[in-house]
């Protein structure tokens, strides 16, 4: 076969897979907003009955460097609680404290008055979009993420705690725990011991400041493989999911606990 004609077969097999992979599940949709004149995008998923039955919201929020899409497929919330909406959104290039000085990936602001806000705007704008399209579970929100999602997380309890439900940030730490005032809330956090990129330590001293926050027994008890939870005066217990060994990389079995938590702080609404 000529070389040239080779070549055409292959990028044309390349491409429709690529096509494949990116095909959308059933019920997940593109999302499109202009915030501060600047397009933002997202993928949503909604149960059918979100048009007319008080349904959960969950966002997530992908690492430094990710994409909307990835959060979809590592994440997959859609798939370990369906019953809720699940919003991927996709972030914007930011310099990142610990990789990518000069913001040549994309990512989240990581505080209160960065980058103009523009991520906690797109919090609010895609939420009054829910609001708008759909019927939404205000008391029943949710935002988990990981490593510069997960501080985006943090973020967002700190600004916005009584919107928040719960939160499950995974491989994050916030230095704005240590002293910004923080409402308790409902927290899961995900860490592993040999994370190389956000030391185990760091994670330990947010862990800490969340129980103090939460005002948890210092004493916690078995709640699932890896996990322990610390039950709270106030309401707002804590488990944190330690693996042993882990690294950075989001674990395989995260999301069924995640959905496991905010299933479980959503049944204990009132």
């Amino acid at each position: 076969m000529h070389r040239r004609s080779l070549f055409i077969l292959t990028f044309l097999a390349f491409t429709t897979l690529c096509h494949a992979q990116l095909q959308l599940p059933e019920g997940i949709t593109k999302l499109e907003l202009t915030v501060d004149g600047v397009s933002r995008t997202g993928f949503i998923y909604a149960p059918s009955s979100a048009k007319d039955t008080p349904t959960p919201v969950i966002f997530v929020w992908h690492g430094h460097g990710g994409t909307a899409l990835q959060a979809g497929r590592s994440f997959a919330m859609f798939k370990h609680m369906p019953q809720a909406i699940s919003i991927y959104l996709q972030g914007l290039n930011t310099p990142g404290q610990l990789t990518d000085p000069e913001g040549k990936k994309p990512g989240w602001q990581h505080g209160a008055g960065a980058e103009g806000d523009r991520d906690l705007k797109l919090f609010d704008a895609a939420l009054a979009h829910l609001k708008e399209n759909y019927k939404i579970d205000t008391r029943r929100i949710f935002s988990t993420g990981h490593s510069n999602g997960g501080g985006f997380t943090y973020l967002l309890w700190q600004t916005r705690p009584d919107v928040l439900c719960a939160v499950a940030p995974s491989a994050a730490a916030s230095i704005r725990l240590r002293d910004t005032p923080f409402k308790p809330k409902p927290c899961m956090h995900l860490a592993g011991t040999a994370d190389p990129l956000v030391k185990y330590e760091w994670q330990q001293l947010a862990m800490t400041k969340v129980k103090e926050i939460n005002q948890c027994s210092p004493e916690g008890t078995p709640w699932d493989k890896e996990c322990t939870l610390f039950p709270s005066k106030v309401g707002a217990p804590f488990v944190a999911f330690i693996k042993e060994g882990g690294t950075h990389k989001f674990p395989e079995e995260a999301p069924a606990l995640i959905a496991k938590f905010f299933k479980e702080q959503s049944a204990a609404v009132k």
